[in-house]
């Protein structure tokens, strides 16, 4: 596999279980603290009304449906995820996932926060960093826990994925190892064979000696 292949194939893997780490989070958080996570389907409504020049809303949960809009948000969810996780490994290289370290991936996920409290925040009618929500400072400490589960994600899922890429190379390695003296085996095997055939057997003519025939 070329560095390119590779980077797009981690970048995908990475960000796509980071971002799931962070929904396991938000999960946590409604079961045991009742703690609704944000609805996808304003991310696709958000998205949905670009094509119709309107990039902000007073308030997007009174903005008109778009169809399709749940399924479009979770793929820009998970999209986003992905292109994070490629921002980190741009950063730090390639060699940052084959051998991923916990600061740099807690250093990109906490600054993923910008994009929430200053892009999609705002775009929503919530206000810069959730200035137009009931509290505030509530909010923007979930915002940055919930961010925080997302760096812990690009570190774990940096780390399966090294693991899992050691393991494979480790078996293909064991793989080519055994190959030779399979080989090996299969030739003295056949050499055993070929002694224990009779002699016109083991070497048979080359060609039959054709008849004469008449001038």
């Amino acid at each position: 596999m070329n560095e390119q292949l590779e980077f797009v194939v981690r970048a995908a893997a990475i960000g796509t279980g980071a971002t799931a780490v962070m929904d396991l989070w938000g999960l946590f958080l409604k079961r045991t603290l009742a703690i609704p996570p944000l609805d996808y389907a304003w991310v696709g409504r958000w998205i949905g009304h670009f094509p119709r020049g309107r990039f902000a809303h007073a308030n997007i949960a009174q903005a008109p449906r778009i169809r399709g809009e749940t399924p479009v948000g979770w793929v820009a969810h998970y999209a986003i995820g992905i292109v994070f996780a490629a921002l980190l490994m741009a950063v730090w290289g390639l060699d940052w996932a084959r051998d991923p370290t916990l600061l740099p991936a807690l250093v990109v996920g906490m600054s993923t926060v910008v994009a929430p409290f200053f892009i999609m925040q705002p775009a929503f009618g919530a206000g810069i960093a959730a200035s137009k929500t009931p509290n505030p400072s509530t909010a923007r400490l979930r915002g940055l826990i919930t961010h925080l589960s997302f760096g812990v994600g690009l570190y774990a899922a940096a780390l399966f994925s090294h693991t899992c890429s050691r393991s494979d190379t480790g078996r293909l390695r064991s793989a080519f190892r055994t190959q030779p003296q399979y080989f090996a085996n299969a030739g003295a095997s056949t050499k055993f064979k070929s002694e224990t055939l009779p002699t016109r057997l083991r070497h048979p003519p080359l060609a039959c000696t054709p008849p004469h025939l008449p001038l």
